[in-house]
C-alpha cells in the first residue's frame, strides 16, 4: 500500500467516526426543546458543510497523482482540523 493510500484510508475513517458523530447530535436535536433545536440544527448544519469540504478535498486527493498528493496534504488536514474544532465545540456546548 502506497503512502497516499494510506492516508487516504486513515482521513476518511476520521471522516466516517465524524459522521458517526454529527448523527448523534442529530438524534440529539431531535429529542431537544424548541431553541435547543434551533440552535443545535444550526451546528450540525455548519458540521456538515465542513465535512462536505473536507471530503471534496479527500476527493481531490484521489485525482491527484502520486507524486502530487503531498501537495494536496496541507489543505486536507485544514479542512479536517476545523471539522475536528467544530465537532468538539458543538458536543461541549449540546452535552
Amino acid at each position: 500500500m502506497s503512502n497516499k493510500q494510506a492516508y487516504q484510508q486513515k482521513v476518511q475513517a476520521q471522516l466516517d467516526e465524524w459522521s458517526a458523530e454529527i448523527d448523534k447530535l442529530r438524534a440529539k436535536a431531535d429529542k431537544a426543546d424548541a431553541d435547543a433545536q434551533i440552535a443545535l440544527n444550526r451546528e450540525i448544519d455548519d458540521l456538515r458543510d465542513k465535512k462536505n469540504q473536507a471530503r471534496e478535498k479527500l476527493d481531490e486527493l484521489s485525482d491527484a497523482s502520486e507524486g502530487a498528493w503531498e501537495d494536496l496534504k496541507t489543505g486536507i488536514e485544514s479542512a479536517s482540523n476545523q471539522l475536528g474544532q467544530a465537532l468538539r465545540s458543538a458536543q461541549s456546548r449540546f452535552n
